[in-house]
C-alpha cells in the first residue's frame, strides 16, 4: 500500500468521479483508475461501487476513508516537521530597522534569537518606516522595527517595543527657554525640526498638527534622532522629538513639554502573512512575543 494510492483513493471519494479525481490529481485517468485498483487488489474489496452515473463508495470504502484521511494528514505533519528543522537549521530571516535607531532592546531580541537557532543567518537592513512597512507588506522583510503614530497597519501584525510623548527641545539661548511647557498649536509659530516624513516621530508630529489645523513649519531634517537634537543645540530650530531622546546626557538642551495636547510616537515590531512561509520567520516572530511580553517592552527607553 503507497500514500500516492491513498490520495488517489481520497480524490475519487471526495470527487466521486474519476475524471475529476484525475484533473486534481494531476494524473491520467487511467492512471488513477489503475492504482485503485491495485489497492483494492491488496485490500481484497471494492472500495467504489461504479454500477451508476457518479462513483459512490462501498461500505469498505467508506470504513477505509477516516484511516487514509489520517495516514495522508501524517505524512504531511512528518513534511512539515521536517521542513521546518531544516529551516531552522539553515534558514535566513530578513530584518529591518528605522534607519538611525539603537535600540538596545532590538539588539537583546536579535541575540536571543540567534543562540536559541545559531544556524539561522539574520540580513539586517535600515529604511524609512513607510519603505519597511511595504517591504513587509511585500513579503521582502520578515520582522521590522518601525516608527508609528498609533493604529492598525493593513496586513501587518505588530507589538509596542516603545511609546513616548514627543517634547520641544530648544537652545539654552533660544526665546523659549523660560517655558516648561508649549501648546501644540503654539509650534506652528516656530520652525521645527524633526526627523523626514515617512518615520513615526513625523507621522505623529503631522497628524497631530493635521488635528490642529495646521502644517508644522519643518525647516530643518535628519534621519537620525541624535542629530535633529544637535542641530536644535546648535540653535536651527525648535526640534520635536521623542523625550528620551531631549533628556539623553550630554545635550545642551532645554526641555519643553508638549501640551494640549500631549503627542505620543511609538516603535514597534511588525512582521506580515508572509512571513507565515518561512519556517525560520514564524520563530522570529513567536520569539519576539515571548521576548516583548516578559521584558514588558513599553517602559524600556528610546535610544
Amino acid at each position: 500500500m503507497e500514500l500516492r494510492q491513498l490520495e488517489y483513493f481520497v480524490a475519487v471519494a471526495e470527487e466521486a468521479n474519476f475524471t475529476r479525481a484525475a484533473r486534481r490529481a494531476h494524473v491520467s485517468q487511467p492512471g488513477i483508475s489503475a492504482q485503485v485498483r491495485q489497492l483494492e487488489r491488496e485490500l481484497g474489496q471494492a472500495l467504489f461501487d461504479r454500477s451508476g452515473r457518479s462513483v459512490k463508495l462501498t461500505q469498505a470504502g467508506a470504513a477505509v476513508l477516516p484511516y487514509a484521511l489520517a495516514a495522508l494528514g501524517a505524512a504531511a505533519g512528518a513534511r512539515l516537521v521536517v521542513e521546518e528543522l531544516a529551516g531552522l537549521v539553515r534558514g535566513q530571516v530578513r530584518v529591518g530597522m528605522v534607519s538611525g535607531c539603537a535600540l538596545p532592546v532590538f539588539a537583546e531580541l536579535l541575540a536571543g534569537y540567534h543562540n536559541a537557532h545559531p544556524g539561522v543567518s539574520i540580513a539586517v537592513s535600515e529604511a524609512g518606516s513607510d519603505c519597511l512597512v511595504e517591504s513587509l507588506q511585500a513579503g521582502e522583510l520578515d520582522l521590522a522595527l518601525i516608527g508609528a503614530a498609533g493604529g492598525t497597519i493593513p496586513g501587518l501584525e505588530s507589538l509596542v517595543v516603545v511609546e513616548e510623548p514627543l517634547v520641544a527641545a530648544v537652545s539654552r539661548d533660544h526665546p523659549l527657554r523660560g517655558h516648561r511647557s508649549i501648546s501644540l498649536g503654539s509650534l506652528a509659530e516656530h520652525q521645527l525640526i524633526c526627523l523626514p516624513v515617512g518615520t513615526g516621530v513625523r507621522a505623529a508630529l503631522d497628524a497631530a498638527c493635521a488635528r490642529g489645523g495646521f502644517t508644522p513649519r519643518v525647516v530643518s531634517e535628519a534621519s537620525a534622532l541624535p542629530m535633529v537634537a544637535r542641530l536644535a543645540e546648535m540653535g536651527l530650530g525648535v526640534a520635536v522629538v521623542p523625550a528620551s531622546t531631549a533628556r539623553s546626557g550630554g545635550l545642551a538642551l532645554h526641555v519643553l513639554d508638549i501640551t494640549r495636547p500631549k503627542v505620543r510616537s511609538r516603535l514597534e515590531l511588525a512582521w506580515g502573512q508572509a512571513s507565515a512561509k518561512s519556517p525560520a520567520a514564524r520563530v522570529l516572530a513567536q520569539h519576539a512575543r515571548e521576548f516583548l511580553h516578559h521584558l514588558g517592552a513599553d517602559r524600556q527607553p528610546a535610544a
